[in-house]
């Protein structure tokens, strides 16, 4: 899983997994997720919304930079 700013595209995430980890993923799913409303020292606030990817990526190929 990636977590990333949501403007951020499946084709650019492609691009990004060809030039830095030298192979192309098999397959990228996202999804958008939306800031929680929370209350912090009794008022409301909003934490940041974001885009999160799942990148399947070919049999022996390595993403350490990543943790993963």
């Amino acid at each position: 899983m990636v977590q990333t700013a949501q403007n951020v595209t499946k084709n650019q995430l492609k691009e990004v997994f060809k030039t830095y980890f030298g192979f192309e993923p098999l397959k990228i799913n996202s999804l958008k997720q939306e800031g929680k409303v929370k209350r912090f020292r009794g008022k409301l606030g909003q934490r940041k919304s974001f885009k999160k990817f799942y990148v399947k990526v070919p049999e022996g190929a390595s993403i350490a930079a990543l943790g993963a």
